[in-house]
């Protein structure tokens, strides 16, 4: 039912700041709430922040809270992650994820997403 496909990633300096992009299709986005994962090598996927389907509540995990912003434009099938004060650890593999079922927990838990994108790749250099 949902499509999505991340951007934005790349390169940068500890200190400054990326904003990825999640582009959705399917009739029914504006129903799903939706997260970004990150996986570093070697390392479980983790949660990074989530927002509702009306996209007026965001939650993010405590190592990102205060420098990462989750946002969504529902009528552009967008979900964004502005990412600011970068750190080496925050180096990994970025992945958007909508809900398994329409108007769904905005949540934390991975198993509680059913549509994945491929990743964008997110290297701090220290």
């Amino acid at each position: 039912q949902v499509q999505l496909v991340e951007s934005g990633g790349g390169l940068v300096q500890a200190g400054g700041s990326l904003r990825l992009s999640c582009a959705a299709s399917g009739r029914t986005f504006c129903s799903y709430a939706m997260g970004w994962f990150r996986q570093a090598p070697g390392k479980e996927r983790e949660f990074v922040a989530a927002i509702t389907w009306s996209g007026g509540t965001g939650y993010y995990a405590d190592s990102v809270k205060g420098r990462f912003t989750i946002s969504r434009d529902n009528a552009k099938n967008m979900v964004y992650l502005q990412m600011n004060s970068l750190k080496s650890e925050d180096t990994a593999v970025y992945h958007c994820a909508a809900g398994s079922r329409r108007y769904g927990t905005a949540s934390s838990n991975v198993d509680e997403y059913g549509y994945w994108g491929q990743g964008t790749q997110v290297t701090v250099s220290s």
